[in-house]
């Protein structure tokens, strides 16, 4: 029942916007350039809200991520930080990351708002830092399934 009712709501919504593009039709425009103007700005729309979405997760990462995994790897720091606040790290309590929070610098995840603080894990590379983040998120989601 559900399934049908997202299907008709789907349905409602593009034939909603189909008949609101065809009503602000402009002088001389076509309905397919209504409804690419309107898909790109769908598309714009989504872009705006991953970047919104990409500086919160990247919040007291201090190493610089660009290319298409940017928001991939701003997403698995914050998850990790999520992760580590619920199960603690290693040697470091849940109090002391609540307490102090984690940053990621280029070399190190610390205990802390900078590159000084006391170390969680040290590495040779950011590349090395962002492979151990993922491996510990995809451990710790494999943990809670079992």
């Amino acid at each position: 029942m559900l399934k049908d009712r997202n299907t008709l709501f789907r349905v409602s919504v593009v034939k909603y916007n189909a008949d609101e593009v065809r009503n602000n039709k402009k002088k001389g425009e076509t309905m397919e350039t209504e409804t690419i103007k309107y898909i790109e700005k769908i598309g714009n729309d989504a872009q705006k809200r991953n970047e919104i979405e990409f500086k919160i997760n990247k919040h007291n990462v201090n190493v610089r991520l660009s290319g298409d995994n940017k928001y991939y790897h701003a997403n698995q720091c914050a998850l990790f930080i999520r992760n580590v606040q619920k199960y603690g790290f290693g040697h470091i309590t849940q109090h002391d990351i609540y307490k102090n929070g984690v940053c990621f610098n280029e070399y190190s995840i610390n205990n802390g708002y900078n590159q000084y603080c006391r170390d969680m894990k040290r590495f040779s590379n950011k590349h090395e830092m962002l492979g151990f983040v993922i491996g510990y998120n995809q451990a710790i989601e494999h943990k809670e399934v079992a």
